[in-house]
């Protein structure tokens, strides 16, 4: 994959380009985060009612959550493709930075379900834009040999951002209602969306400053270059193999998110254990990315996928057997570390098989993957939990057994032709 030659002068070792985007995209994954916490808990509450075909409510919850990963995947490709074919990226990142901060805000007006899917669905629109814009920036402005630690820093980042947001989305429910100035009363459900807008908006405001495009960046071919099989050797190709791993450890990762009521139920917590444990698997994502991504840029990406795929089988169960909040801690510590050795090493293999000018489109297959594993996780345990708390993550097991086989029989780890690398 061609790379970004233009000099750009390393800040503590970071290439300034990829630092100054991945704190952009901190500052918004603040925002989006404290959704994740916030939305199964406002679908409980009075402030919002409403029937969905007669659902429980811990389906509907799942399900407000899932159609964002939804809308946004069957969106990411269109996305990826149109910054492709426009040679740009940057304004991609904006517009979807700036519509998110307006949809954000619209939910403090949202009072019926059915409000809730529409403006999840918005959402998934507009990230859609920045996600695969973003990523491709990434990818073009790293050389091979540091494609890895680029990634992984870009995620770390993004992720400190999205383990940030449930903890200050929980202590503003706790803390709520406020009297503002002028005895304006907001509830803890306004203030959440009101700084999910804001964070959305300090997000554009970086990236306006401190990103731009790639020089060099050029309008790609009309020729789409994505495939589901090998175009040499039989199998699957290489990205589409990836984008499967990748699916299914969003799914393990995604399963605790919607079920939050009947996880407070099983261990005797409140929504601020609850936000510990969400963090606790973003918290070890985001310390060892760096690290994993550095050591695949030396020793290789396909073994620590296959590792970090093995990993996430024993990982993912046990979340479905513990008993008290400290285990839940402790298994979703180890998940968070089976997830790391997937992560950063995919994208960077990706990258890697990556054709010219076609970063966005093909980096698609693995964020596509990963928005559809997120809803597929949270739609599972949002149904399968009714019939019994385990249920859902030894479905994620069994997933996470099957997707390493795969990536061990069909993802090659060099490109096929010097003309991709």
């Amino acid at each position: 994959m061609p790379t970004d030659s233009s000099p750009s002068t390393p800040f503590i070792g970071i290439d300034r380009r990829v630092l100054a985007l991945a704190v952009a995209r901190m500052a918004d994954a603040v925002g989006n985060s404290f959704l994740i916490i916030v939305l199964p808990l406002y679908v409980a509450s009075e402030a919002v009612g409403g029937t969905v075909f007669g659902l429980p409510a811990s389906m509907v919850a799942g399900g407000v959550l899932a159609v964002f990963g939804i809308a946004s995947s069957m969106t990411q490709p269109l996305a990826g493709r149109l910054s492709d074919r426009t040679g740009r990226r940057k304004v991609f990142v904006l517009g979807g930075l700036v519509a998110l901060a307006g949809v954000n805000l619209a939910f403090v007006w949202a009072t019926a379900y059915w409000h809730l899917f529409a403006l999840r669905i918005l959402q998934g629109l507009a990230a859609a834009f920045t996600i695969t814009a973003s990523l491709a920036i990434v990818n073009e402005v790293s050389v091979p040999e540091h494609r890895g630690s680029n990634m992984g820093i870009y995620n770390s980042f993004r992720l400190i951002g999205f383990g940030t947001g449930p903890l200050l989305a929980s202590a503003l429910l706790e803390l709520g209602p406020f009297v503002l100035p002028g005895g304006v009363r907001m509830t803890g459900f306004e203030a959440t969306f009101w700084v999910a807008a804001g964070t959305a908006v300090l997000g554009t405001a970086l990236v306006a400053v401190l990103v731009r495009d790639p020089t060099g960046t050029a309008p790609a071919p009309r020729r789409l270059a994505m495939r589901v099989w090998a175009r040499a050797g039989g199998g699957l190709d290489t990205i589409f193999t990836l984008g499967i791993a990748t699916l299914v450890m969003a799914t393990c990762l995604a399963l605790l998110s919607a079920i939050e009521p009947a996880v407070n139920a099983r261990l005797g917590q409140g929504p601020v254990l609850f936000a510990v444990e969400f963090v606790a698997l973003i918290a070890a994502l985001a310390v060892l990315q760096p690290l994993v991504g550095r050591a695949s840029d030396t020793w290789g990406r396909k073994p620590f996928i296959v590792l970090g795929l093995l990993a996430l089988i024993p990982t993912t169960l046990l979340q479905g057997l513990v008993e008290a909040p400290w285990q839940m801690i402790g298994a979703r510590v180890l998940q968070g570390g089976a997830g790391a050795l997937i992560f950063a090493p995919a994208l960077a293999l990706a990258g890697d098989h990556t054709t010219r000018g076609q970063s966005g489109a093909q980096l698609s297959v693995l964020t596509v993957a990963f928005g559809l594993g997120i809803a597929a996780g949270q739609l599972t345990a949002g149904f399968f939990v009714q019939y019994a708390f385990v249920a859902p993550f030894a479905i994620g097991s069994l997933l996470a057994a099957g997707a390493t086989g795969l990536v061990i029989t069909q993802v090659r780890e060099q490109p096929a032709s010097a003309g991709v690398a």
